[in-house]
């Protein structure tokens, strides 16, 4: 029979104790006589009485037991550790596991992903005047979201407006001055030189007022370009500037914002998922998967495989694949961590309804003395845990009694494992 050497210990240690105990409380005759005639009024220290030395071999005796169970306690652990070395064991949590887990193929992590995505700046450069959202405001196509500030633009519009207008009445004087000289030629009161130069002159003031229209639309651009707007339906994750901040287009620097905010249409919302080479034939476009998001494990939503990317991923031997939804809440959010489980077949109701059980690797539980049990470890030594199992699941087997979901217990277990056996944790 297995004695854990700390049982050993243990067993000196109280005998020990209970030894100077009685000795401490064991009076003889004489001294129980002597103790009732004493005047308790006179007490006092006599130095010159010397202790008992029965009493003082008593704990020299004490004493040196102590220090043999000591000794032997070391003794007997250097001969266990030399004899009877640890085993070394990989411990597995309890888990519980879906009616889809159950019937998963593959099961990949990834990340929650807007696939139309944007950080919203500004075509040109200038100063912060209006920024109309704020974190989680839902905006329109073609919303105005902020402004920059443009008065110098407007003063170019206003000076473009009157440049043309300016060209547009000397188009009036120059067609009249064309027509009077075509009418002078026929009579013979002008020459040819002035018609063709009031001819010239009607052709230049034409093209001068189709300058004048490009720069007033250039101008006006230019203030269009000052606000804001949203390229598409979609929600505001972040506000990446302040009012009075410098917006560049060309990006961010130490003095300047590269985008006001940035906005995501919450319902073009996928999966990522790296799989790995080795498994990739086992994941089929439109394939069923269940996604469950990492913050509410309690949730699954539906979903399928919507594209598989035709390359793969050099450093990490992975395949992206992206995975949709055919149904989900608020409670998805981009960039949140997620669970794929890709599904061999499609479940039905009365499957999906099932409740999870407990579950454990295949090779945790053994026979043992006629009932199925597994091992826990506790102060470095093996424990066996009578269970009784349920149906095998492909690599792992379901616990219907006798473990707790988080319970650790050790992965695989062999013949060198054995109720009360030292362990070794990898």
């Amino acid at each position: 029979m297995w004695i854990s050497p700390n049982k050993v210990f243990s067993l000196f240690k109280d005998f020990a104790l209970i030894k100077l105990f009685s000795i401490f409380t064991t009076q003889n005759p004489r001294q129980k006589m002597e103790t009732s005639k004493a005047d308790l009024s006179a007490l006092r220290i006599d130095r010159s009485n010397n202790q008992n030395p029965n009493s003082s071999k008593t704990i020299i005796i004490v004493v040196i037991i102590i220090f043999g169970a000591f000794l032997l306690f070391l003794g007997y652990k250097v001969v266990g550790n030399i004899f009877s070395p640890a085993v070394d064991v990989k411990v597995t949590t309890v888990v519980l596991q879906s009616p889809s887990q159950t019937n998963a193929s593959l099961t990949a992590s990834g990340y929650v992903v807007a696939q139309r995505k944007a950080a919203v700046a500004s075509k040109g450069t200038g100063r912060l005047v209006y920024l109309g959202v704020v974190e989680g405001d839902r905006v329109k196509k073609d919303q105005v979201l902020g402004r920059l500030e443009d008065n110098d633009i407007k003063a170019q519009v206003e000076e473009a407006r009157a440049n043309l207008k300016l060209a547009e009445a000397d188009l009036k004087d120059s067609e009249n001055n064309f027509n009077r000289q075509k009418e002078l030629i026929k009579s013979g009161a002008t020459t040819q030189v002035e018609v063709d130069a009031s001819d010239a002159r009607y052709h230049r003031v034409l093209a001068s007022i189709d300058v004048a229209k490009a720069n007033l639309n250039s101008a006006e651009v230019a203030l269009e370009n000052t606000l804001i707007r949203a390229p598409f339906d979609g929600t505001v994750l972040t506000k990446n500037a302040e009012v009075g901040e410098i917006v560049a287009p060309l990006g961010a620097s130490t003095t300047s914002r590269g985008a006001i905010v940035t906005m995501a249409d919450m319902k073009s919302l996928q999966v990522e998922a790296d799989v790995s080479e080795s498994y990739i034939e086992k994941i089929k476009t439109g394939q069923s998967c269940e996604i469950i998001l990492d913050a509410y494990p309690q949730i699954s939503y539906e979903g399928f495989v919507d594209k598989i990317v035709p390359t793969a991923d050099r450093s990490k031997a992975t395949v992206l694949v992206k995975v949709g939804f055919k149904n989900y809440d608020s409670k998805v959010l981009p960039e949140m961590s997620a669970k794929v489980l890709f599904l061999s077949k499609q479940l039905t109701e009365n499957q999906k309804n099932e409740p999870a059980v407990l579950v454990v690797p295949f090779t945790s539980v053994v026979r043992r003395n006629g009932k199925d049990v597994v091992f826990m470890v506790r102060d470095n030594e093996a424990v066996e845990v009578p269970v009784v199992k349920g149906r095998n699941l492909d690599s792992s087997i379901e616990i219907k009694s006798g473990l707790e979901e988080g319970d650790k217990v050790i992965e695989k277990v062999n013949d060198e494992i054995k109720d009360g056996v030292r362990v070794n944790l990898q």
